[in-house]
């Protein structure tokens, strides 16, 4: 089994180092893996630092709020008052209301698309298809625009993000793609038009209105390409893939990261969670039953998955190679509340 190099943190409430110095940590993989833990852990060592923090969860399936054990509102709202740290859960469905902000939106055609959602769906729902469904990616562009709201808030100088299951998160990456396409084929149909466009006002709202339409979506596309700058700034942004000690999901890993890759976009740290071992030499204060620790002895059971996970581990440690490789371990109780948070911080240091 390869040993990890770890330095023991004897004061759990000392200054953590659990968020590096990027401006911006985002935490990737499939769903289940512990993504929601990290960032939430991060952003509490982060604050407790002294740095304003925001931890944002961009996952439709919200845990944030079970993990901090306070309500975690849909706009940016400070969760403590000891630390500065804030939180946000992304509603999609406040967030796919709130589309018009991006020119994608408007009710019953009065949005800068004007009447183009009819084309595209049916009055008062510019997101939709034909066949009356949102657009693809339409849900993971109106919470791109929030993301890129909050990654330029000045209020905080470290943005902490829980990213939506790896699929969701490569189709954010994908959507300059999708609007360079979206505004193609809108060129593509005015020019078909021609002069009949002034004519089908009841269509379109107006020629003026199909304008401010193209203008709000290249607003979309050029606020989703900065994000993408931002994410491939190795100097500004600290991608973080999380897995769990088990065969697939470190494949799932590796797919990730190649993927990411394609994009630009560098990840310097891979966190393995859910290891069954006590690190207590990392978190020396911590009581020893505090971790699952195998009864390699006298239960079998304990033995087989000791030695899944020590292949996994292996195959972590030989796929990723030259990346910061984190254990966390697997706690006895659920990761909820600070006390918990700080053993997973100090694990991430």
């Amino acid at each position: 089994m390869s040993e990890l190099e770890v330095e023991a943190v004897e004061d759990l409430d000392a200054p953590s180092v659990a968020a590096g110095t990027a401006e911006y940590v985002l935490y990737g993989g499939k769903g289940g893996v512990g993504k929601t833990t990290m960032a939430a852990a991060t952003g509490l060592a982060s604050a407790t630092d002294g740095t304003p923090t925001l931890v944002v969860s961009t996952d439709p399936a919200h845990s944030l709020s079970d993990t901090y054990g306070v309500d975690v509102p849909s706009q940016p709202g400070r969760l403590r008052e000891d630390v500065p740290l804030w939180g946000v859960e992304i509603d999609p469905d406040e967030a796919m209301e709130r589309a018009g902000a991006m020119g994608l939106g408007g009710e019953d055609g009065a949005g800068p698309m004007g009447g183009l959602g009819d084309l595209l769906g049916g009055a008062g729902d510019e997101m939709a298809t034909p066949l009356g469904g949102p657009m693809p990616g339409a849900d993971e562009a109106a919470a791109m625009q929030l993301l890129v709201e909050y990654l330029d808030d000045e209020r905080f100088e470290r943005v902490v993000v829980d990213t939506a299951p790896t699929g969701h998160t490569l189709r954010l990456l994908e959507l300059p793609e999708l609007m360079d396409s979206m505004m193609g084929r809108m060129l593509q149909f005015r020019e078909k038009m021609g002069g009949m466009m002034d004519s089908m006002k009841g269509l379109f709202g107006g020629g003026a209105d199909a304008d401010a339409g193209m203008a709000g979506v290249e607003e979309v596309r050029e606020r989703v390409t900065r994000l993408r700058a931002v994410l491939t700034d190795p100097a500004r942004t600290d991608f973080r893939i999380v897995t769990v000690p088990e065969g697939m999901s470190v494949t799932e890993a590796k797919r990730l990261r190649e993927r990411l890759a394609e994009f630009g976009i560098p990840v310097s740290t891979v966190v393995v969670n859910k290891v069954m071992e006590p690190l207590v030499d990392v978190v020396p204060e911590v009581p020893a039953e505090t971790f699952v620790s195998p009864n390699l002895d006298a239960c079998a059971f304990c033995q087989r998955r000791w030695d899944v996970q020590q292949d996994a581990l292996a195959e972590a440690q030989d796929l990723f190679r030259g990346h910061d490789v984190k254990r966390v371990p697997l706690l006895a109780e659920e990761v909820r509340g600070p006390d918990a948070l700080r053993v997973v911080a100090a694990c991430l240091a």
